[in-house]
């Protein structure tokens, strides 16, 4: 029987899985190689060229929720974006796998597997890698200043800002706030950051402090000793140590309670962390970068954000546009998607009409490129055409032209009242609700620009 020419690592912690995993694909494909250990993962993609990652997706003694399959997914994905991963799991469910290829799997197998349909698969993903690797390659000889980034697509002035401030601080490790509104792409501007900093060939964990609940937030992100708590079976690596030599990102840091950003604060100061349930003080060496759609400045003066945490995180500011402020980019992001979408559904001769683009340019998008992303998805896969039309889109009530997008208002609000807060309100949504930024751009003091926010009642 003739090899496929393809090197696959599986991940898995049961040594029985592996064996059998081991002894099947090798005789199917040239290279196997197995590890019962998720943390082995960022090394072994640095020693070989894998094409294939076989994930299993619990790794804790009774685990059966599949996030730890989840965070390696993009933990590989972000190390190799071009390596084609297949998670595997003996839970079935449904919402668990589209959320997988949503984040980048390449296809979803369970335990236990049948040998046929598990070869077929990895053979596919093998094939599949190898043609993207080729386009990949033709791409890259492409000067295409659309594509500044691999995620980042835009040619407006806002984001020549945002491509500018990057370029400068990416190769320092100077810790970094992101800051705009929800679907602004304040991840993707985080991993473009690691990627073009000295530590790219490290990790880059990502860490959600909107989904963490304070009673686990000590054990999530400063690990746990065995016997720590009631369910600490076994001692476990937090997300700060995972990150260690690479890029820490904070998603969502406006979130924290003031007793969580205190902890927090002294891990950042000390460059050490210690698990629950011991003494023993573990340095780390991690770049830091956290984002946020909320007003800091502000909480820092109402009382409900530390100022020296705000100060420990925001050396440089990134502060992301919203959508309705670059429009000249949602032409370009609307096809990039119809592309990706197009190739996803078998939909590949599927095109924007003339007029919905005009429609599209003119809406005000108000959960910004992740609205118009899912927008594009729905649309090519109910679209019975080959051409999408206006009413393949959903519009929500108030974004029917530019100027309402804009502004907010219409001919009839014309008034000086009404002008008034429109401009102060856009001053606040451009900087993120920094006070001093904004009433700067608009000619004001602090003080006067705090009486036209409680005058407006914003």
């Amino acid at each position: 029987m003739r090899k496929l020419a393809c090197k696959i690592l599986i991940v898995d912690d049961e040594e029985d899985i592996l064996l059998a995993g081991r002894l099947l694909l090798k005789q199917h494909f040239t290279t196997v190689v197995t590890t019962s250990d998720p943390y082995a993962i960022p090394a072994l993609l640095q020693e070989h060229q894998f094409d294939v990652v076989l994930l299993d997706m619990n790794y804790s003694k009774g685990a059966t929720s599949s996030k730890e399959g989840l965070h390696w997914l993009k933990q590989i994905l972000q190390l190799v974006p071009s390596v084609k991963v297949i998670l595997m799991t003996a839970y079935g469910d449904i919402e668990l796998a589209v959320r997988a290829l949503k984040e980048g799997a390449t296809d979803f197998v369970l335990k236990p597997w049948q040998n046929e349909k598990l070869v077929s698969i990895l053979k596919t993903a093998c094939e599949q890698g190898t043609q993207k690797g080729q386009r990949t390659a033709e791409a890259s000889e492409k000067n295409d200043t659309a594509y500044h980034y691999a995620d980042f697509i835009g040619v407006s002035p806002a984001m020549q800002r945002v491509y500018q401030t990057i370029d400068k601080v990416a190769g320092t490790d100077a810790n970094v706030l992101i800051l705009g509104e929800n679907g602004t792409g304040k991840e993707v501007a985080a991993r473009a950051l690691h990627r073009k900093s000295k530590r790219a060939d490290h990790a880059f964990e990502n860490v959600d402090l909107g989904a963490i609940s304070a009673t686990l937030f000590e054990s999530e992100l400063f690990g746990h000793a065995k016997g720590a708590f009631t369910d600490a079976k076994e001692d476990r690596m937090g997300r700060i140590e995972a990150a260690n030599g690479g890029t820490l990102f904070l998603d969502e840091i406006g979130n924290l309670s003031l007793a969580l950003q205190a902890k927090l604060l002294t891990v950042l100061q000390n460059r050490q962390v210690v698990r629950l349930g011991t003494n023993k003080p573990r340095p780390v060496d991690i770049r830091l970068i956290c984002a946020t759609n909320m007003p800091l400045y502000d909480m820092v003066r109402e009382g409900t954000f530390r100022q020296d945490l705000l100060y420990r995180i925001n050396t440089v500011e990134i502060y992301l546009p919203p959508l309705r402020e670059r429009r000249e980019d949602i032409k370009l992001l609307a096809q990039h998607f119809l592309k990706v979408y197009g190739r996803k559904y078998n939909r590949e001769g599927v095109k924007l009409a003339p007029e919905t683009i005009r429609r599209l340019t003119e809406y005000h998008w108000p959960g910004n490129i992740r609205e118009l992303d899912h927008a594009m998805e729905r649309a090519v896969i109910l679209c019975d055409k080959d051409e999408l039309q206006e009413e393949d889109f959903y519009f929500a009530p108030g974004g029917n032209t530019q100027k309402a997008a804009t502004t907010g208002i219409t001919d009839s609000d014309y008034t000086l009242e009404a002008l008034e807060k429109m401009m102060v309100q856009k001053a606040l949504v451009k900087h993120a609700g920094n006070i001093t930024h904004a009433a700067k751009e608009l000619g004001i003091t602090r003080t006067a620009l705090y009486r036209r926010i409680e005058k407006h009642g914003l």
